[in-house]
């Protein structure tokens, strides 16, 4: 059993800490990048027959950006004895000095793209080829992808659904979200979509994701002695979206449709790199790759938010490296205790040992079993590179 130590004994890292934890609540990116004109834009998109630039608009900023720099670079980690401890802050308080810039220059094309680039990076060679392996395989013959339940439905859905765990979140319904659900983390909060049709598939795609990964790590990292665990560690979106993309495939919700979309968001990433327009980006995914225009929209638009937002790669990377490590036969669990990063499993290791943190409080249930039963997702997983 874990003894979780006395504030006293790591004042100093409990003091760092918490300094950073007061200066990051109002650094969610995603309450920023999502337009607020999405269907405005996208109905001016198709009357153009495809040929037109959307303008979208965004959320003003809330806090001041000159101000939260130098509050985080002001932080005396020389106090932090431990050498590991000491380098996850430094690189905590440069992730989300990246962060802040990627919010200031939303909307400000390819000055945000550059910024985006610095915290997600893009494609590389082995993800693209990931991404046409897969696009190699067909979606047909694939059930319950109808979209039928409209957001109603489906937040009596999540609700029943989340009666598994016993944490308490809020359930919220808005018109301004680019994906069909989403967890805001600082608010314990799952958004829904409010014109979305939802299919059966999609339904429970959703509830494995959001509530069974992204709400557990986030009361579990809330439920750690440090807020690091809760804020997030760096570069943790790939292992959290592996994760849930994981517990979709564990939970045998995950398709061959979903998968390949999955691939598009890296075909559609790589396409930023290339300087792709908007209405380029498109035309290569509607009129090469022969994907239905709402699904093209949908994708199209996630990646060109903000001047050219490059998360989307991350979650085909994600899914292909917790598909190893979980295949090892490694605990998942040590990827549950928060907003953590993969690359850090010695940190956490010694923070355990030092009782600094605990073991996750919630286990993502699609874990326990694997009831996955398209033989085409096995082999496609195995054989990513």
């Amino acid at each position: 059993m874990t003894i979780i130590k006395t504030t006293e004994e790591f004042q100093d890292i409990f003091d760092i800490d918490s300094n950073l934890d007061r200066l990051v609540k109002n650094i969610e990116l995603l309450n920023y990048i999502n337009p607020l004109n999405i269907s405005v834009e996208k109905k001016k998109f198709f009357s153009a027959k495809y040929n037109y630039e959307p303008q979208f608009k965004y959320p003003k900023l809330k806090f001041n950006g000159y101000k939260l720099h130098r509050l985080f670079f002001s932080q005396r980690l020389e106090r932090i004895e431990d050498d590991d401890i000491r380098q996850l802050y430094e690189d905590v308080i440069y992730e989300y000095s990246g962060l802040i810039e990627c919010i200031q220059t939303i909307g400000q094309g390819r000055k945000f793209y550059y910024n985006s680039l610095k915290s997600f990076g893009t494609p590389t060679e082995r993800d693209i080829e990931n991404a046409r392996f897969i696009l190699r395989f067909d979606d047909v013959n694939e059930t319950d992808l109808e979209p039928i339940h409209d957001v109603n439905f489906a937040k009596d859905y999540f609700e029943d659904y989340s009666k598994r765990y016993d944490f308490k979140y809020t359930l919220k319904i808005s018109n301004n979200i680019s994906a069909a659900a989403m967890v805001l983390n600082n608010t314990q909060t799952l958004v829904l979509r409010k014109n979305h049709l939802f299919s059966n598939n999609q339904l429970q795609v959703l509830a494995n994701h959001e509530i069974g990964v992204h709400m557990v790590t986030t009361f579990n990292g809330l439920s750690q002695p440090l807020k690091v665990f809760s804020n997030g560690f760096p570069n943790n979106v790939e292992t959290q979206e592996g994760l849930a993309v994981y517990s979709e495939y564990m939970s045998d919700s995950l398709t061959m449709f979903r998968l390949r979309e999955l691939a598009f968001r890296v075909i559609a990433a790589d396409s930023l790199n290339k300087g792709y327009s908007f209405s380029d980006t498109f035309d290569l995914l509607h009129r090469q790759y022969k994907l239905e225009r709402n699904k093209a929209f949908s994708i199209t638009q996630r990646i060109h938010r903000g001047g050219g937002f490059t998360k989307d790669h991350l979650y085909l990377k994600g899914l292909s490296n917790v598909y190893k490590y979980a295949s090892e036969g490694k605990d998942l669990g040590r990827l549950l205790m928060g907003k953590v990063c993969m690359s850090y499993l010695p940190t956490i290791e010694k923070l355990l040992d030092m009782g600094l943190a605990i073991e996750p409080k919630y286990y993502t249930d699609s874990y326990f079993e694997n009831t996955n039963s398209n033989p085409n997702i096995n082999f496609i997983l195995k054989g990513l590179k």
